[in-house]
């Protein structure tokens, strides 16, 4: 029974996923996703509640495509910026799917409120997960980060990621390549910026800005 369960949640969820790629979020109402499941309305509600939880699911689910496509193109990758670029175009590339609607996912996960927005504690799963790709970017890095860093900079760097999807969402050029230019613009950039983390006066400006990211997390 348990395992029939799960399987009808993940044809609801695939479902869902499916009709927002095909003809929009505006458009996917629960009763058209039951009747292309082919389940009862009352079963789709049972399993997600609302839009909105399965625009967690599919957050949920972007997050574990993002992690293997990163894991795949930083295979052999050494230097940060590289191992930075590889990471961000693997996200860009999994969201490319859901460009067209990506602002009433926007509009949706912005509330204070909202269930999936990415700050608040239902969004764990899905935070603490994006958070590991960018650990394993930062991890793997040779030469290595500074030590001092290492521990904040893949928050640091998610809390960037969160910018540059907000860029992308609104990026109406060809294939978002306006974004895909400010991601090989800034990798390097931050990449250079962290090199300088060893010069004393530098030093204690990054010292300051990580006690402001660690005093607004506590």
């Amino acid at each position: 029974m348990a395992a029939k369960s799960e399987q009808t949640r993940q044809l609801v969820a695939d479902t869902a996923l499916r009709m927002f790629r095909d003809i929009g979020f505006e458009k996917t109402t629960m009763r058209a996703i039951a009747a292309e499941a082919g389940v009862s309305v009352g079963n789709a509600y049972y399993y997600f509640a609302s839009k909105d939880d399965l625009v967690h699911e599919l957050y949920i689910q972007v997050q574990a495509e993002h992690a293997a496509k990163a894991s795949e193109a930083l295979d052999g990758t050494a230097a940060l910026a590289d191992r930075l670029k590889a990471t961000l175009h693997a996200g860009l590339n999994v969201m490319a799917p859901y460009h067209r609607f990506g602002a009433d996912f926007v509009a949706t996960a912005i509330r204070p409120t909202s269930p999936v927005n990415p700050f608040s504690a239902g969004s764990t799963t899905a935070r603490e997960a994006s958070l590991d790709i960018f650990r394993n970017t930062v991890d793997g890095a040779k030469p290595a980060v500074p030590k001092k860093l290492r521990a904040d900079l893949p928050e640091l760097l998610w809390l960037c990621y969160m910018g540059i999807t907000l860029f992308w969402v609104y990026d109406t050029s060809e294939g978002q390549q306006r974004t895909r230019k400010l991601v090989d613009g800034a990798a390097p950039l931050v990449a250079r910026g962290l090199s300088l983390a060893r010069i004393p006066g530098v030093n204690k400006v990054l010292d300051d800005v990580l006690d402001l990211s660690r005093s607004i997390r506590d």
